[in-house]
This record gives C-alpha cells, structure tokens and sequence, in this order.
C-alpha cells in the first residue's frame, strides 16, 4: 500500500476517535530535531557571533531569516536519549525510570502508556500525526521464536535472539503517532534496520535479516560507532538520510488537505558514523567540505530544503509553524577544528559537556504572516517547551501531571503583552552526571551522586557577564557569592528531589 493510501484509510478509521473539534485555522506543526548540532553548525548563528562561516547553510539560514532565533535556546541535557525523552514529554528526564538515558533500542521505554507525548497531544487536537527517524527511547520486540516473551539481553555482547521483524509494542505508533517511519537508535546501532508503522522495511527486495558486523561494513568505509547485531542485510548509513528525508516529504505531500498535520521529524544528522551521501536532492554532498562531519552538516541542511520544498509545493508552507533545534550540543571533531569550525562557537564545550556548548543550541521557529521575520529573541527556553508551546497553539490545556517541565512560549513568539518569560532552567550534562541549576544569568553546575541521590556545587558562572565560562571567572569560592551559591543549591534540590513542576502551568513559584 502507497503512503498516501494508508493514510487516506488512515484518516477515514479514526476521524470517528477524534474528541477535539478541529479547528480550520489551526496550522500544520512540523518540529525538526537534529543530533549533534550546536548553533555553530549554522552559518547564520555563526555570522552573527562575528564567526568565519566554513561550512554554509543557506535552507537553514532562510528559516532564521524568516522568524524568531533564540540565542539562548537549550536542549535538555548534554547527551541524545535522555533529551528526546524530554522533548516527546516535557519532563525533564529525572520523571522516568531512567533519568540518564535508555540506549538501547530492546530496553525498557522510558515512556509509560499514561504519558502525554507530543503525538497524544496533537492527536487531541484532531491533527493526523507522523513521527519520522531516530527514536531512541527504547521499545519492545520478541524473543526470536517466542511471541510470548519480550526480549531482555545483555549488551556486553552482540544481541542475535532478538525477533528484530516488528515491534511488539513501546514504538511511536504506541505514544500517539499514526504513521511512523523508525530507526530504532538511529544509525550508531542495532537494529540495523528501517521501520515503517511498526513494521521491518526492508530495504531491497532481496532483503534479509542479518548479522552487521564491523567487518561487512570495512568495505562501505563504515566505522560502526556503536555494536554489531542484526540489521537489513542491504544497510548502509550512506543511504538513510535521503530515505527519511524523502519519506517525510512524502507524508508532507500525501497528508490529506482537510485536516491539519503534525510531523515529528529526529534527522540521523549529524551522528556519527559520519556518512554523507554522494548528493542528495541534485546536490554535491560528500567532499564538498574539510570533514565528513562538516558534510553531513550540509547534508542536514539539505535536508531541511526538501522538507521546505515539499511545504511550499502542496501550497502549505505559508499556514505551518515550524520549529528546528538539536537534542544536544555540537561535536568537537579535530578534522573539524583544524578547519576552523567549532560547532559549538562561541561557547566553551561541547557534546556530552555540561558547559554551554553541550546544550546551548539553534532554536529556530517559523509561522508565516504571524511571527515577525529576522525576530532575535534572548529569552530562555529549553526543548521542553515545545510540547507546552503547541498546547498552546492548539488551544489546549495541559493535565495536571504531564508535560511537567514545559513553559509554553508562543505569547513570546506573538509579542503579546504581559509575556511571561522562562526565569529558570533544570538541566543535565552528559556521563559524567553533572547536573545544572540555572536562574537569571546565574548557572549553578553540580556534581549528582547517584549513589546517595545527593549534588555538590562545583562551579558558579554569571552568563551574561562570562558566557564563555572561563575557569578564571568561575564564581563557586567567591565569599561574596556564598549566599547565591546557597539559595541556587537549595532550589535545585527542592525542585529536583520533590519532582515539583517547573511548566508555565504549574510551576512551584519558587
């Protein structure tokens, strides 16, 4: 069955399930997620830091161009699986079972059937939802040859008796999503394998599944990031960007025009491995730049144009509100650096680091006619609001509960009056387990004990006076600091250990 029939069938099955009476002028959402991509990664950013542009991005300039840019835009936490599970919910990841991330695409999810997700809330509100890409939050499948048992292995070693065919449950299609094309972990590990609805796809006719070991992809020049298993025996990551980018121009293009749509696109960009495609939309893509890394930050941004081009060609662009940003800070890659592209310019750090460049990251957002283009905004947001913004734009209101962390910003978006604007921020860093506390300018970096659940101050920055975070200016044994140091310390573990909502909605008042 053609996407555009099954999701026809689609629509006509579950128009008689939709509570929420749609409204005409609600608009198509598109949330772009990239990986690994800090605000250096974009020309635009980087050109108004003062910066060289190495590597341009011209689709992703346009959109900040054409709306609102934030300069102080955060993902979640420092590191890719717990971000996505605070983006898809609007908690911060201490709110699931495994507060630092589930890795591993067999592995318990960290979503619980009862969680709003951003598919359950615009599936509320009668919009048709499609989740495209990396979902690395864990899911279900069987044990090879026992549909009774869901699999539990051990990953010290490649996992081969999993029935890696279907999901058995915890995909997309099971947290609010009607169409869903999966990779499970993206490309950095098993399964090796494409899913659409839930469903094995394979990837050529002659297809089977098989083992991926490093040695059948030595001569793709492949580097596995991550372990050999099972997987299509046609993988290859060179392939997989233009496959998720065009499957979800083809969800733009077959949506049915009567209803709105929400597509929740995770591009595998720009993960290691670091595997660009040859050209990718009739453009040059591999060796058009100093690394692979820098490659695929073209081939992101590529991306990104055929998604705008499949918006513009069904006549819908101009009634989508879009929103761009990255489930952590940019890579630190020495071929990269060399070439004078730090990825997290201007910021100290990177991926997995709890300074600014490991979370600090684009945020770009889009409405035609109703945000005001070339808006550069300076307000704190996180990627936990998105979910709490989108109640807003669809006129919803939050349960009590869920999406605990989200602060809704589309009156900032709008300009209206009375904006209420984000005062602080719950943050994580990457496997060292730090952890941030951020007010104002002030950003408490802590040290968790996971042992004792316990934190210990370790540095104290004022961001507007030192956004850079250089170790001279740290603040942490200032006396004159001592009294900030212990009312930010005891807010985060008031906050923290009693799980107190942080949303616009339910926000303790601290």
């Amino acid at each position: 069955m053609t996407l555009h029939n099954y999701l026809l069938l689609l629509m006509v099955f579950t128009s008689a399930f939709i509570t929420a009476q749609v409204d005409d002028s609600l608009p198509n959402v598109v949330v772009i997620l990239a990986d690994d991509v800090g605000q250096g990664d974009v020309a635009a950013y980087r050109r108004e830091a003062g910066l060289e542009v190495i590597v341009e991005t011209p689709n992703l300039d346009r959109l900040m161009a054409a709306g609102v840019h934030f300069t102080d835009g955060h993902s979640p936490t420092s590191l890719c699986a717990p971000s996505r599970y605070a983006v898809m919910t609007g908690n911060n990841p201490y709110h699931s079972y495994a507060p630092w991330g589930v890795w591993g695409a067999y592995q318990k999810s960290p979503l619980k059937p009862t969680d709003l997700t951003l598919g359950k809330l615009m599936q509320k509100a009668g919009y048709l939802t499609g989740f495209l890409g990396k979902w690395h939050m864990g899911g279900d499948f069987y044990f090879k040859g026992d549909s009774t048992k869901i699999y539990e292995g051990d990953r010290s070693r490649p996992q081969l008796d999993v029935d890696i065919i279907a999901y058995a449950g915890n995909g997309p299609q099971d947290h609010g999503f009607d169409y869903s094309l999966t990779f499970p972990a993206g490309i950095q590990n098993v399964p090796y394998a494409v899913y659409e609805n839930g469903h094995w796809m394979p990837l050529s006719n002659n297809s089977r599944i098989t083992e991926i070991t490093q040695a059948k992809m030595t001569p793709q020049r492949v580097t596995l990031d991550k372990s050999e298993g099972l997987g299509d025996s046609h993988w290859t990551p060179y392939d997989m960007g233009p496959l998720l980018a065009f499957k979800g121009a083809d969800f733009i293009q077959n949506a049915p025009k009567d209803s709105p749509f929400f597509m929740y696109y995770c591009s595998q960009a720009v993960h290691l491995p670091h595997t660009p495609p040859f050209s990718l939309a009739g453009e040059r893509i591999r060796g058009q730049t100093p690394s692979y890394h820098l490659d695929m930050v073209k081939e992101l941004d590529v991306q990104v144009g055929i998604l705008m081009k499949a918006l513009k060609e069904k006549g819908v662009y101009e009634e989508t509100f879009l929103i761009f940003t990255s489930d952590n800070g940019g890579l630190l890659r020495k071929e990269s650096l060399a070439a004078g592209h730090n990825s997290a310019a201007p910021f100290r750090g990177g991926k997995n680091q709890i300074f600014e460049g490991g979370h600090r990251v684009p945020f770009l957002v889009v409405w035609p006619n109703r945000i005001s283009a070339g808006f550069r905004s300076d307000a704190l947001i996180s990627g936990t609001d998105i979910i709490g913004t989108l109640a807003e734009l669809t006129g919803q209101q939050l349960p009590a509960g869920q999406a605990n962390d989200s602060y809704g910003f589309l009156p900032l978006l709008l300009k209206e009056d009375a904006i209420q604007k984000r005062e602080y921020l719950l943050q994580q860093g990457g496997t060292t387990k730090e952890v941030i506390y951020r007010e104002g300018d002030w950003k408490l970096i802590m040290q968790f004990n996971a042992k004792t659940s316990t934190v210990t101050p370790k540095s104290l920055f004022n961001l507007k006076t030192d956004p850079e975070e250089h170790p001279r200016n740290d603040q942490i044994d200032a006396p004159e600091r001592s009294e900030l140091l212990a009312k930010l310390l005891a807010r985060y573990q008031t906050i923290r250990f009693q799980k107190l909502p942080t949303g616009k909605q339910q926000s303790p008042g601290l």
